[in-house]
């Protein structure tokens, strides 16, 4: 009888306890970057990485698919280790940072596939061209910073996008058309 009426207890606590609401978090600049990786004539595989990341992940616990996330990348902070190859990328015949100073991504879908992992469809923006873009996504840790005692989560993503998608062109086809994306990203309660 003793076991029943605690079971009953649990139960009627449970049912009444309120739902995870869910929760935004914001990215650390200090902590998140975007670092791609392209063919060069087939020699070797350069490098660069953005280092200027904002934007907002919004979970939620209780319906994972239902968590979403935005973020602007400042396509000006680009740095390879080599200034005349970011300058040459920063121009006209790339980003065009001076007439599109950001890229934009914003998730529309978001699909599990593993207890930490899933598939983060969403837009890409770049150069005020936007294309589909699905991310695979892990989910890293989740727990408190124990630094700022705040609730922060951790996640890496990588796709690949072909950038004549957005109107990048420049010495096709000897340059490579596809660029690996890695994404490391940390971001905390405010």
């Amino acid at each position: 009888m003793r076991k029943t009426f605690y079971a009953a207890l649990a139960a009627v606590m449970l049912s009444s306890a309120p739902a995870l609401a869910a929760e935004t978090f914001y990215f650390d600049p200090t902590h998140t970057s975007v670092t791609w990786h392209a063919g060069h004539f087939g020699f070797s595989t350069p490098s660069g990485k953005f280092a200027s990341v904002n934007g907002s992940v919004t979970l939620d616990e209780e319906v994972p698919e239902k968590s979403s996330v935005e973020v602007t990348i400042d396509t000006a902070v680009l740095v390879t280790g080599v200034e005349k190859f970011d300058a040459h990328l920063k121009s006209a015949d790339f980003l065009n940072v001076e007439k599109f100073p950001t890229a934009k991504f914003k998730s529309t879908k978001v699909t599990l596939t593993g207890q930490d992992s899933a598939i983060v469809e969403g837009t890409l923006t770049i150069l005020d061209v936007t294309k589909p873009v699905a991310l695979a996504v892990r989910l890293n840790k989740t727990g408190e910073n124990p630094f700022t005692q705040k609730k922060q989560v951790g996640f890496t993503a990588t796709t690949v996008i072909k950038r004549a998608d957005f109107g990048i062109v420049y010495a096709l086809p000897n340059v490579p058309d596809e660029v690996k994306i890695d994404i490391e990203a940390e971001a905390a309660l405010k």
